[in-house]
């Protein structure tokens, strides 16, 4: 399952684990992370991001995979295909780990890039508080990239891209929700129809 950044994936696969309880969702970043805390002493994942090597990243990918494909029953991999760096589009899933998970369907939500960015600015106003052993009280806004409507659209086409070379390699199917005309009547509706086009792969076994 893969969107690009505030798109709304982690809402989508909550729905769907209420609609099919039985799923299993693992979200491919918490495996590294977790695995950069054990082998690296990485703090937080803009660390990861940070400190780490090309090449000890790349160690986390496949370590990641090897874990993850591991696990038995449905599941449902909360990921990245084209992550935008500053020397451009790096790809979340290279064809060794591609092959590690051996994926039966990539499904890639699409949105309407204004919904997007509208969300990323509801991030930057939202406020977290914070006491520390001091009790004084902070409010570290939430980290998210800004970036204009014409870049979301292309990150959301790189997302297409990507997704094809992968299913490619591994023989996948690709399902691309596309919900940019889908008008919202009430909060969290693109999030409910995401989830039920996700339940008709599970449902079409």
């Amino acid at each position: 399952m893969v969107a690009v950044p505030g798109a709304g994936k982690s809402t989508t696969l909550q729905i769907l684990k209420k609609l099919k309880p039985d799923i299993k969702i693992v979200n491919f970043g918490d495996f590294m992370f977790e695995i950069a805390k054990e082998k690296y002493g990485i703090k937080d994942r803009d660390e990861m991001r940070k400190k780490l090597s090309l090449e000890d990243y790349r160690k986390l990918q496949l370590e990641a995979a090897k874990r993850i494909a591991e696990i038995k029953g449905d599941v449902v991999i909360d990921t990245h295909l084209a992550i935008k760096t500053p020397k451009g589009y790096y790809p979340g899933l290279p064809t060794e780990v591609a092959k590690l998970l051996m994926p039966d369907v990539i499904a890639v939500m699409e949105f309407n890039p204004s919904i997007v960015l509208e969300r990323r600015l509801k991030d930057l106003r939202l406020k977290e508080v914070v006491v520390t052993k001091n009790g004084i009280i902070r409010t570290p806004r939430a980290r998210r990239d800004i970036e204009s409507e014409e870049e979301i659209e292309l990150h959301q086409q790189m997302n297409r891209y990507f997704s094809v070379v992968v299913a490619n390699e591994v023989r996948a199917t690709v399902k691309i929700i596309n919900l940019r005309n889908v008008i919202q009547r009430k909060p969290f509706e693109h999030a409910e129809i995401a989830a039920r086009e996700l339940l008709k792969i599970f449902e079409s076994k």
